[in-house]
């Protein structure tokens, strides 16, 4: 029960992927937070259903990827189709590769990832209290007192910190009054997660017809889709619509005679383009859909939001940490939002093309879209580009006030993601890569180049005097084992480079010199890094 909570350092409002990836990442860091949900208990059907790489290079951070992997279903490719037949077929086997260890979209449904993280929150002793509604939110500069209604009971706690997490119809963020800009597509749609007659297929189907538009992703269990098109016009003021209803015109979208099985689940349901004008408010933040939401195209929107949670948590736990000064808390809406404003912008353009009943653009997306997509589809460059936006690893922070950029290196700057390379650990003997280098709570000092012992012992001593162990250093010396490495960030014979890896793997500092007094410039005047206290974080 909430009843005996008084104050809580953390409040987070919505057990949603969103949600629960800020819990869970708290905990990294050793914050126990508390958090609420309105519904009676984890989702069971949900929307959300792919996992970009970006989000998979999280998961394997926090040392639970491989159960997603099991329970998910990559995806092969794409197929167009039109009057029964493929007009272009895309494999996504082998794109990405060398960008990423995770180079597909994994097919896992929302409700899946919120039982992988209840499950680490689990591990972690914090509860998630259900049943349990946020009824009003006051703040002032030192705390916020919030009224919650727990199984009709009303308690009044305070808390230091509170975070919506809480979806489209924010409860939080009305409660602060932040405006939620955008409209709902006139459009409405269907849903139906179905299990299909002797067919097995990894690709995605789309259907691009004047009758209708219809998609069937495949599902993890053997023999299950989703299948996701836009209702008819004579069906759109239907409050009964059922599966049944909408076959027909299914056959006819699809020129098939299509055998259902089993339903397990059938919706519908308008989308929405929205944006909050602010994703904080002094002590409140706002994070996933109840920031922006926008159309699924690209699947998108849940790792967006997994995202958002991940990129606040180590700021806001280092402060509460008192390791690091409040100002990085501005950061957070400073890179984020311009990440919520491109995807909105891009998916809304690639929805309108999609749902379009006007004459030229229904032609162009029947007649022209399959092949020119194949044909830019044939171009490796563009295929890895397209890659790297869908997959969410091109994001990038380069206008962050918190990083720094003292190289000559122009293809890879302070504020990218840090690129996934693979590297052989001379310490060790083993062949790892720079993310499992990253994988501890806290920043990463990776040094490469030639160094004498004493150097590296030298740096070793600043870091455990000066940062009480609370960054991790990894050294990588030049060998035949790592040209790689060094030709992948332009370092030549007799050069050195010095990074500074922020926790959400991000490059903060990048140097062609390792000077102490340079990365703690950095480190105290940008980040503004309290070096007084010990991380309190847990591997």
């Amino acid at each position: 029960m909430i009843a005996g909570h008084q104050h809580t350092s953390v409040l987070i409002f919505g057990a949603g992927p969103s949600g629960l990836m800020m819990a869970a990442q708290l905990l990294r860091y050793g914050i126990q937070p508390i958090i609420i949900d309105s519904k009676a208990g984890p989702t069971r059907y949900t929307k959300a259903l792919a996992v970009q790489a970006r989000s998979l290079e999280i998961y394997r951070q926090m040392g639970i990827v491989d159960r997603a992997l099991d329970e998910g279903k990559p995806a092969q490719g794409i197929t167009f189709n039109q009057h029964g037949e493929a007009l272009a077929s895309l494999s996504f086997i082998g794109v990405g590769e060398k960008q990423t260890r995770f180079p597909f979209i994994l097919f896992y449904p929302q409700s899946k990832n919120e039982r992988l993280l209840l499950d680490e929150l689990t591990t972690a002793c914090c509860p998630v209290y259900w049943n349990t509604s946020l009824i009003k939110a006051e703040q002032n500069s030192e705390k916020i007192t919030v009224t919650v209604s727990e199984n009709g009971a009303e308690h009044t706690l305070t808390c230091d910190w509170l975070i919506g997490a809480d979806g489209p119809g924010s409860t939080v963020r009305k409660q602060m009054g932040i405006t939620f800009n955008g409209d709902t597509y006139p459009n409405k749609f269907y849903l139906a997660d179905v299990k299909l007659d002797g067919v097995a297929d990894n690709h995605i189907q789309l259907y691009l017809e004047k009758a209708g538009l219809a998609a069937f992703f495949p599902l993890p269990e053997a023999g299950a889709f989703r299948i996701i098109g836009d209702i008819p016009q004579e069906f759109e003021n239907r409050d009964d619509l059922q599966l049944d209803d909408i076959l027909p015109t299914l056959n006819k979208v699809t020129s098939q005679n299509i055998s259902i099985s089993h339903c397990n689940w059938f919706t519908t349901y308008k989308l929405h383009h929205r944006m909050a004008t602010q994703f904080r408010q002094q002590r409140c933040f706002l994070i996933g859909d109840a920031a922006h939401v926008h159309s699924p195209v690209g699947g998108q929107g849940m790792n967006t939001g997994l995202q958002d949670a991940y990129n606040l948590a180590w700021k806001l736990a280092a402060v509460i940490n008192n390791q690091i000064a409040p100002s990085i808390l501005d950061s957070y809406e400073a890179e984020r939002m311009p990440v919520a404003k491109q995807l909105l912008n891009t998916t809304d353009r690639a929805f309108n093309i999609i749902t379009s009943t006007g004459w030229m653009t229904s032609f162009f997306k029947r007649s022209i879209l399959p092949h020119l997509v194949k044909y830019l589809w044939s171009k490796p460059a563009l295929r890895e580009k397209l890659f790297r936006i869908i997959s969410q690893t091109n994001i990038s922070y380069r206008d962050s006030r918190i990083n720094l950029h003292l190289s000559q290196l122009s293809t890879i700057k302070a504020g990218d993601r840090l690129p996934y390379i693979k590297v052989f650990d001379e310490r060790s003997q083993q062949p790892t890569d720079l993310y499992a280098w990253c994988s501890k709570p806290g920043f990463t000092l990776l040094v490469l180049g030639k160094f004498k012992e004493i150097d590296i012992f030298t740096l070793a001593k600043w870091i455990t005097q000066k940062y009480n162990g609370a960054i991790n250093l990894f050294y990588l010396p030049p060998s035949k084992n790592n040209l790689g490495v060094f030709e992948h960030f332009e370092i030549r014979e007799e050069q050195k480079k010095a990074i500074i890896v922020r926790p959400d793997m991000y490059i903060g500092y990048i140097n062609d010199v390792v000077d102490i007094d340079m990365m703690n410039n950095y480190l105290r005047n940008i980040i503004h890094f309290n070096p007084s206290l010990p991380s309190q974080g847990r591997e």
